[in-house]
């Protein structure tokens, strides 16, 4: 399997994260998860809904956004950013190995200045005009299958 990087940045909520960590563990994506977050990591929710699975993941925790950039800097080529903003759709992309998926919160996506300046690494899964969005860890499940 690829090596991927599953970012979510600021999640709100943990039930989501705690399915995301468990896709994370059963395929072997890295886990970054961005502060702020609407939750504890002992958050029982989280811990829930990730079940045995939490001994299986790699995750890393940063301090913001701009902390995760200055770290991963030189990977900056790998980076694909989720949002329904995008005119790209996910599945024509070629995903190299060591991509980097990133997801915003729940309740506002991806911060517009980081789409903005990555216009042409944004991808968005089709969906019909009324809806508003997917799930968050049934977006990032479809992302990880998809490379």
């Amino acid at each position: 399997m690829s090596i991927i990087n599953i970012v979510l940045v600021e999640p709100q909520i943990p039930q989501n994260t705690g399915n995301i960590a468990r896709t994370c563990a059963v395929t072997g994506a890295r886990l970054h998860l961005v502060k702020p977050m609407g939750f504890t990591v002992d958050d029982k929710k989280l811990k829930h809904a990730g079940l045995d699975y939490w001994h299986m993941l790699d995750i890393t925790y940063y301090d913001s956004l701009e902390d995760f950039l200055e770290q991963h800097s030189n990977e900056s080529e790998n980076f694909y950013f989720f949002s329904t903003k995008s005119k790209k759709i996910y599945s024509d992309v070629a995903y190299p190995d060591n991509c980097y998926l990133f997801f915003g919160r729940e309740d506002a996506g991806l911060p517009e200045s980081l789409l903005l300046k990555n216009r042409e690494k944004c991808v968005r899964m089709p969906m019909i005009s009324e809806a508003r969005s997917l799930n968050l860890s049934n977006s990032v499940a479809i992302g990880v299958y998809e490379v």
